[in-house]
């Protein structure tokens, strides 16, 4: 694997020759089956079979030739996939992915060697969302020059690689007007006939990957990972038509996991921001996976990326007994480069199917390569579902390891009855949790000093509604609207609309937590980060033009005006005075606080 010549050239710098010197074992998969799926349902080619009955003519020749007693066939379901999380290369910093590399390739070396079938699946985030070479400003991610260094990079593992794009890879916002643009360089360079990949890698095994397709287009933040409704809606009729009940296993790939995995996210980040799970800011298609999963007990389980969390967490798998998961086992996949990880561990996956289910195992690429096996899951073929046992290691014990809090019934932490001063005997702090209903049915609770929006049906955190500066000190209270008309008897029984309001003790001021105007509560404040980047240069090119145009002494201090506003005024200007309008233009400081 080498960098393509033109981004050398423009690096100015030559890659470390451990890159260089690569060259990838001539390994041949055992049944390689690819989709060539356009639109409406998929095709399954097959391109070459090298199955059980090639492996038994083969081992005959063993014995003959070798003079042994007997070698071993791989069963018709063993399979070995290795799967790689956020890689966000920089073609600046490769080490660590030439060292991750060595640790995977035997792996995937011993599978082919052996005919079990072998391939490569990456969850996307492939390049760095930063300028990589000096003196442009274009971000390296989802440029055709990331694309193609990925690609190159995938492809030198030795077997057949699919790939799922992440919120990152249509960022080439500088290279590509539109996301279609950009999403047609991303399939064409992967080798993709569509943004959504199936492989079959065993018998009636299969590898489905569908992937994020709006970045320019995202309503709210780029980092949500939006899978459009045709591949959502072909993701539903393909599943269908490979039904449990004739012993299909399907093993999903995305980039983020899907609201109801309850797998672990980041409070402070991803909650915040809006953009924990697929089709984060859509009420409806946002639940549409987790109910493929709940319908489908061939969905054995489901790999996602997104948060660059390690797997050393008891929530880092969540699986499928009691959980309303169907048969499904949900992983989340760690970082290889300690660049990209948050909580500085460097995990890999690799996943073994076994004649009876398969195992989860992690590679620590911190510890040489060493491979931990994380969970085993054997298949019930009386009710199709999934058995599964999680293996204790030394790895999980820190103060970090259990799961973090999300609202469960019976969990001690639910108000029944929010009505008046929830917080009435004192103020809410960075430790308190609690949640409840709305009367509208919305569900907030309080967590890590913030109150926080959670998913009715799955009780997934959604984002953050009051943030810890507003919240902390004051007191909340859950109050009638004031909109709701005198009732009596039987009438009283339709839900009375509530306020949500925040005040301090002896001190006038009140806050209305307003809902928005779908009826959700949390705050959408990240903005398309395509938007922000542009708003982000202009700042940057009028405080040039200023400095060229007074004197480079000189440090102005500029500000931003922009709308839209939100408010309860109706009208820009004041009745009756023309003069002096209702809602100001005034502009504000907006870059990040110092």
């Amino acid at each position: 694997f080498a960098a393509p010549a033109r981004l050398s050239r423009m690096m100015g710098a030559l890659l470390p020759a451990s890159l260089l010197s690569f060259r990838p074992s001539p390994i041949r998969p055992r049944h390689l089956l690819h989709a060539a799926i356009r639109r409406g349902p998929a095709m399954i080619v097959e391109e070459e079979d090298l199955g059980t009955d090639f492996y038994a003519a083969r081992c005959d020749e063993e014995v003959q030739e070798n003079d042994v007693d007997e070698c071993e066939v791989p069963s018709a379901d063993e399979f070995t996939v290795a799967i790689l999380g956020d890689l966000h290369v920089d073609p600046r910093k490769l080490d660590d992915y030439a060292e991750g590399r060595s640790h995977i390739v035997p792996v995937l070396e011993d599978a082919a060697s052996r005919g079990v079938g072998a391939a490569l699946v990456s969850l996307g985030d492939l390049g760095e969302s930063k300028p990589c070479w000096e003196g442009s400003p274009e971000l390296y991610a989802g440029t055709t020059a990331c694309h193609d260094h990925a690609a190159e990079y995938l492809s030198s593992f030795g077997v057949p690689y699919e790939v799922v794009g992440g919120n990152h890879d249509l960022e080439g916002i500088d290279e590509f007007a539109t996301d279609a643009e950009n999403l047609e360089a991303f399939c064409r360079i992967h080798g993709k006939p569509a943004p959504q990949f199936v492989r079959e890698i065993a018998d009636k095994t299969v590898l489905v990957g569908l992937t994020s397709t709006i970045f320019r287009g995202a309503k709210y933040t780029s980092h949500e990972v939006t899978v459009d409704d045709e591949q959502l809606s072909w993701f539903e009729d393909f599943v269908a038509s490979k039904p449990a009940e004739e012993g299909w296993k399907l093993f999903v790939f995305t980039h983020a996991p899907p609201m109801g995995s309850g797998l672990r996210v980041l409070q402070e980040n991803h909650v915040v921001n809006g953009c924990c799970w697929l089709n984060h800011n859509d009420a409806q298609s946002s639940k549409n996976f987790i109910e493929i999963v709940r319908n489908n007990p061939s969905i054995k389980a489901w790999f996602s990326g997104h948060f660059h969390l390690s797997h050393d967490y008891e929530d880092s798998i969540t699986f499928p007994g009691g959980s309303n998961r169907g048969s499904c086992v949900f992983a989340q996949v760690g970082c290889m480069t300690a660049r990209s990880t948050r909580d500085g561990k460097r995990h890999s996956r690799i996943v073994k199917g076994t004649k009876d289910g398969f195992e989860i195992c992690t590679i620590n690429h911190k510890k040489g390569g060493e491979l931990r096996l994380d969970a085993t899951v054997t298949y019930d073929d009386a009710s199709h579902e999934s058995i599964v046992m999680a293996h204790p290691h030394e790895d999980y014990d820190h103060d970090l390891w259990f799961q973090a809090y999300t609202p469960a019934q019976e969990d001690g932490c639910y108000i029944s009855s929010p009505a008046g001063v929830l917080n009435a005997d004192g103020t809410w702090d960075e430790k308190t949790v609690c949640w409840w209903h709305m009367s509208d049915g919305a569900v907030l609770g309080v967590h890590d000093g913030m109150i926080i929006e959670y998913d009715a049906s799955t009780l997934a955190p959604l984002g953050m509604v009051v943030s810890k500066d507003e919240l902390a000190g004051r007191k909340v209270a859950v109050i009638d609207a004031a909109l709701n008309p005198p009732c009596d008897g039987a009438e009283c029984d339709v839900p009375k609309e509530q306020a949500l309001v925040l005040y301090d003790d002896g001190d006038e001021g009140v806050t209305v937590v307003q809902p928005n105007e779908d009826g959700s509560y949390w705050r959408k404040i990240v903005r398309n980060k395509m938007h922000r980047m542009r708003e982000q240069r202009r700042v940057k090119a009028a405080a040039k033009w200023f400095k060229d145009k007074y004197g480079d002494d000189k440090d102005p201090e500029v500000l931003s005006s922009w709308g839209p506003y939100t408010s309860t005024v109706g009208q820009v200007y004041r009745k009756n005075d023309l003069a002096l309008p209702a809602i100001s233009t005034r502009a504000l400081d907006s870059s990040i606080p110092k």
